[in-house]
């Protein structure tokens, strides 16, 4: 298993940038391939972004693809999420989860066994 704290939300214009972090403790990181989600008040959990445990394949959603940029460095036991060109759609909670490496990259929340706090992410227009 593997605790996850994500950190680095916060308020900023449309247009604007914000990188996020989330920092894994336990066991060995590198076993998992991580990915980012984000849930609006009112609306379901929905995939962002994810990466395998090599780092060496990403995945996107449509609506942040350009946009956003995923990344991971095993020796920090840490993955990050670059947002660039913030929209107000982009406001949300967003959380940071981990699965044991599979065949293949997931966007179902339903394939991700291990989850952080969530960080809270403003985009004012």
């Amino acid at each position: 298993q593997v605790q996850l704290v994500e950190s680095g939300g916060g308020l900023v214009q449309a247009g604007g940038s914000l990188r996020l972090s989330c920092v894994a403790s336990g066991r060995t990181f590198s076993s998992y391939d991580m990915g980012w989600f984000r849930q609006a008040p009112g609306k379901e959990r929905e995939f962002v972004a994810a990466i395998r445990w090599t780092g060496g394949s990403t995945y996107y959603a449509d609506s942040v693809k350009g946009r956003f940029t995923i990344s991971r460095d095993n020796a920090k036991n840490t993955v990050n999420l670059q947002m660039n060109s913030l929209k107000p759609e982009d406001t949300a909670v967003y959380y940071c989860a981990a699965r044991l490496r599979g065949n293949g990259i997931r966007s179902s929340p339903d394939d991700y066994s291990n989850w952080g706090q969530g960080t809270q992410v403003t985009v004012s227009s």
